[in-house]
């Protein structure tokens, strides 16, 4: 199947042109961007643009930031193509319903992916908590946003989501792996003076689980979540890909580098099957952070 990529920045670059182009179900056939491109690939700098010169093209994926998102995606969706979204799925709930309910009324499928859920290690911790009463648990993900998104100030940004950016994808694992559903139940939020997104949280479970997340550090990166079980302890380590189990290592790999092939490969499955994929679980979180949340202003951040 044909497929156009909508932002090309780091994520893109990457992740997905790879995934893509190792993929026996894609060709890359076209990007969007206002500056980036594929060699080899189609280019254009705007979505109406491609739509209307590539009828050919039945998928496009969006890996632009989640404020601008919406519109390239309700054009692709009005246009009848399948759409497949990168996390976060939107800057907010109520524009991804709207999304849900534009694909049903074309028939097209939607894909609000989570990387981070195919991760090495994460169907078989979930797979081992299956029946067990989880009693505390606690998350780690700290990482270096310099690293990971150098000079994006977009995602300090009002709905660039700061820290929640990476920390959805701590969301994404704990919601597809827990036997029970999670609720919050209060937060606290960093937001350095000179930003409107947060750079650190700090969120507590009504499941007894509490969470540290935090884009400051420095050095080796961390994403961690353990957990005490009726049956003993269970951790995740390297963002899902290594699992321990009452402290011994239990299978795993530690490499990322399966995460975005595991997306497209379902991306395909749904287009070919005519269904669609929408789990908000994860976001709903963020959002109840939010809400919830108790605002804490700190040292302004540059990069």
């Amino acid at each position: 199947m044909k497929v156009a990529l909508v932002g090309i920045g780091k994520i893109a670059l990457d992740q997905h042109v790879p995934a893509l182009n190792a993929s026996a179900d894609w060709e890359l056939a076209a990007t969007v961007s206002r500056s980036g491109t594929v060699p080899g690939v189609a280019a254009f700098t705007r979505i109406e643009d491609m739509l209307a010169a590539r009828p050919d093209i039945e998928v496009v994926s969006l890996a632009l930031p989640p404020v601008p998102r919406f519109s390239a995606a309700e054009a692709a969706l009005k246009a009848g193509r399948h759409v497949m979204l990168e996390k976060p799925p939107g800057a907010s709930l109520a524009e991804v319903h709207a999304l849900e309910a534009l694909a049903r009324e074309k028939g097209v499928t939607l894909y609000t992916t989570w990387h981070s859920r195919e991760a090495e290690a994460v169907a078989a911790a979930k797979a081992w908590l299956a029946g067990k009463v989880v009693k505390s648990g606690h998350i780690t993900w700290r990482e270096d946003v310099r690293k990971w998104h150098p000079g994006q100030d977009w995602i300090f940004e009002a709905g660039g989501m700061g820290v929640f950016d990476p920390g959805i994808n701590a969301l994404s694992i704990l919601t597809e792996i827990l036997p029970v559903p999670l609720h919050l139940t209060g937060a606290e939020l960093d937001f350095p003076a000179n930003r409107q997104a947060p750079i650190a949280a700090r969120l507590r479970f009504a499941q007894g689980i509490t969470a540290d997340f935090d884009f400051r550090q420095e050095g080796p990166q961390t994403w961690d979540m353990e957990f005490a079980t009726d049956a003993g302890g269970i951790a995740l380590r390297m963002g899902g890909n290594l699992l321990e189990i009452n402290g011994k290592p239990a299978g795993g790999e530690n490499t990322i580098m399966g995460e975005y092939p595991a997306l497209y490969a379902r991306m395909a499955a749904l287009v070919r099957a005519g269904g669609r994929d929408v789990d908000l679980r994860p976001m709903v979180l963020v959002a109840d952070a939010f809400t919830l949340g108790q605002r804490v202003t700190v040292a302004p951040f540059e990069f």
